[in-house]
């Protein structure tokens, strides 16, 4: 497989790609909601010849293969969905769907795996082996597009021996790569707290259980599963973002709701955590005369790429762009639904630099400025067909 042929297929697509790009930008859908964004893939599948099966309603799965025999089975993946963000943009490419907006690069790896998908069904002659396309619905929001679309079988039937995916990182400039072997990305779990107390009249605490107390307790002690019930050498991450006590300043409300996510790399002390802190957040409650409803909506599992495949990943990426375009990436406590793949099959999960301070598109993802360097749309395609063919080979 030469790597001149791929590019010269990524040039003659670019084009078209942006177009897909900025077409699929102004028209967001939110998670499960991805209706026109699927038709607008199939359009683009069937004008091409590429089979495909619908899945998890809005999910869509093609199947490229190739002419030569072999059996191996490499998946590629891309997201579709869009976040409730109001965009803050000028560009003609921008959202139309008031509220909603592609602030996450959802837009750029649907529009860069039908790049993709182009460019390898061009040289069918060329490899043996199968290429399935997952075009996944909603990454986004629990409990993720992944993991229903491998309930109903996208891993199956044929059964890839591989999976990759690629997202955009800001953070790296546009035109390089970046890669990590083992585990990369953290579990997240959602938590939703409801302290109940008694209340009444703020100056009369003693006839009253103050429930915006006890909240403040909890919140405090909890950290100390962080700090001193995790091993140190494990990141963990305990946030609360959203603490409501709807009372005013001379009212003690009734009951306080609090909202926050854990993050961590490890299953076995994710569901020791969950003990250690929905016992404590009770406990606490109880010993102040209040109760406490800790309710644990579990999320994502850890994302980890397997080590021989992303070597061969890198090596090829270095191959197409050179090696001073591959760069290294550290541990991201984000979370990602790519991880259920990853549980289950050998995959590989690489970051697509898309920064350029130059043309103002250094903003972090879910941020209302996000936007990309639309010259990264320059390798995001060929690069994915190079490593899924050149793994299809090995």
């Amino acid at each position: 497989m030469t790597k001149d042929k791929i590019q010269k297929l990524a040039a003659t697509i670019f084009n078209d790609v942006v177009g897909y790009r900025q077409h699929i930008h102004a028209n967001p859908e939110l998670s499960f909601k991805e209706f026109e964004t699927s038709k607008f893939v199939k359009e683009k599948l069937t004008s091409w010849g590429i089979e495909f099966t619908d899945c998890a309603n809005t999910g869509v799965v093609g199947l490229i293969k190739g002419n030569l025999p072999s059996d191996k089975v490499i998946a590629l993946r891309a997201d579709m969905d869009a976040l409730p963000i109001l965009e803050d943009s000028t560009k003609p490419y921008a959202s139309k769907n008031q509220g909603v907006m592609h602030a996450c690069g959802h837009d750029v790896h649907t529009s860069s795996l039908l790049g993709t998908a182009y460019i390898i069904n061009q040289l069918k002659d060329e490899f043996g082996g199968t290429v399935k396309l997952i075009f996944q619905p909603a990454e986004e929001l629990l409990p993720g597009g992944a993991s229903i679309m491998i309930k109903e079988g996208v891993l199956e039937n044929p059964k890839p021996n591989y999976i990759v995916g690629q997202h955009v990182m800001p953070l790296i400039e546009s035109g390089k790569v970046g890669f990590r072997s083992g585990i990369y990305m953290a579990s997240t779990d959602e938590l939703y707290v409801t302290v109940t107390g008694k209340g009444g009249h703020g100056a009369q605490p003693h006839q009253n259980i103050d429930p915006v107390l006890i909240a403040s307790h909890i919140i405090i002690a909890l950290q100390q599963i962080v700090s001193r019930n995790a091993d140190p050498r494990l990141p963990s991450v305990l946030s609360f973002g959203k603490v409501t006590a709807n009372g005013a300043t001379n009212i003690i409300p009734n009951e306080v709701k609090i909202e926050g996510t854990f993050r961590t790399l490890d299953e076995d002390w994710r569901a020791e955590a969950h003990k250690r802190m929905k016992k404590m957040a009770e406990g606490i409650a109880e010993a102040m005369g209040g109760s406490c409803d800790f309710d644990i909506h579990k999320g994502y599992p850890f994302l980890i790429n397997e080590e021989q495949l992303t070597a061969n990943a890198r090596s090829f990426a270095e191959e197409f762009l050179g090696k001073e375009n591959v760069v290294d990436l550290d541990i991201w406590m984000a979370a990602e639904d790519f991880s259920f793949y990853s549980q289950v099959t050998d995959a590989c999960f690489y970051r697509l630099g898309t920064g350029n301070a130059a043309k103002d598109t250094q903003y972090s993802v879910h941020t209302p400025k996000f936007d990309i360097d639309e010259d990264a749309l320059k390798i995001s395609t060929g690069l994915m067909a190079y490593i899924a063919l050149k793994q299809l080979g090995n």
